[in-house]
């Protein structure tokens, strides 16, 4: 994490699920009340995930929390968020979701000198033996530091 920026939330599910090819650091369209909520840390990535539509990418499922001191006019909390990309990097990964498979999924959200920013990866399915494989190598890795832990007692 660089200077100057504030995580917010991440997706942790998406590192086991998913093995992560590419990552962008994209813009998020937000309302007034939605970037409130941001800023308070009221954000849950849980099975969000993105998709390009029309020339724009967009952003499903992601949950902001209604702002708390906000009006009758507070956001729906599950909208569909427009991500800010360039019209080269939209066609990029239009090309890569549509031919080879990949998915679009949201890494972590953060603030960036006060602005709303998204890790999108690109990103291919895990298979089960795979979660599996992972699950086995970090239970090693956790055995093997106990052991050392232990030695230098």
């Amino acid at each position: 994490m660089s200077e100057g920026q504030k995580i917010v939330a991440t997706n942790r599910k998406a590192y086991h699920d998913y093995h992560i090819h590419e990552t962008y650091e994209v813009g998020i369209a937000l309302t007034g009340t939605e970037i409130q909520s941001v800023r308070r840390g009221m954000v849950s990535l849980r099975d969000s995930f993105a998709r390009v539509e029309g020339g724009d990418v967009l952003l499903y499922n992601m949950n902001i929390s209604p702002y708390e001191h906000g009006n009758r006019f507070n956001h729906e909390p599950l909208r569909t968020r427009r991500l800010l990309l360039h019209k080269e990097e939209i066609r990029r990964l239009t090309g890569k979701t549509q031919e080879r498979g990949f998915t679009l999924v949201p890494l972590r959200v953060y603030l960036k000198r006060g602005l709303a920013k998204v890790e999108l990866a690109l990103a291919k399915g895990k298979k089960l033996y795979d979660k599996r494989e992972d699950i086995a190598r970090r239970d090693l890795a956790r055995e093997a530091d106990r052991a050392i832990k232990e030695r230098t007692r």
